[in-house]
């Protein structure tokens, strides 16, 4: 995907929701508000018509997907490795067409997030990062891995700028249920030290 500015459309593209689950819940830095953030996307996802895609990883042990996600009614993709691009994985993503752009969203930004990305931009898929709906145990693993995937190809975005480069124009036919999605602005997640260091 060289020399694109990463212009995101509804159409060829997916919401890959990674393993934000219970036993997580204590340990991840600003995990409410991570949860929050991805939720908001999914809502979005299923207005504008963008397939979701969501994992846990060893759900045995690390609990099921947190509730609040909203994601009760989808198949959640087990896994062990710390890519979501398990084989169940892409035989969901050959079965939609192969999606040209993924937005990723969840946890450990380092670790799963990371393995993802670097697996997604080998294969040619443009990677679009919600850098305040990833996160990880610590602050300084989350930063360190956004730097990182940014100089590997990836793009940083927040929860509010996809929902708006969605729908493009408020004459969209779905601007007013994206709008409701934007009422209230996306809660601070200590990125600001990150874009410090930029």
């Amino acid at each position: 995907m060289s020399g694109s500015i990463g212009r995101l459309s509804t159409e060829g593209s997916v919401l890959l929701l990674c393993d934000m689950q219970e036993k997580f819940r204590p340990n991840i830095f600003q995990f409410t508000n991570i949860v929050s953030n991805a939720a908001r996307l999914l809502q979005a996802s299923r207005v504008l018509g963008i397939p979701p895609i969501v994992t846990e990883q060893y759900p045995r042990g690390l609990g099921p997907t947190v509730p609040e996600l909203g994601a009760g009614d989808l198949p959640a993709y087990d896994k062990t490795k710390f890519t979501m691009l398990t084989e169940e994985v892409k035989e969901e993503l050959r079965a939609l067409g192969s999606p040209k752009q993924a937005i990723l969203c969840g946890i450990e930004t380092q670790a799963c997030i990371a393995c993802t990305t670097f697996d997604l931009l080998e294969s040619g898929v443009e990677v679009h990062i919600v850098a305040d709906a990833v996160s990880s145990r610590s602050q300084t693993d989350r930063l360190f891995a956004l730097s990182r995937l940014r100089q590997s190809g990836a793009f940083l975005t927040t929860t509010e700028a996809v929902l708006l480069q969605l729908v493009q124009d408020a004459k969209h036919p779905c601007f007013k249920e994206i709008q409701k999605l934007l009422v209230h602005p996306s809660p601070d997640t200590g990125l600001l030290a990150f874009f410090s260091s930029l």
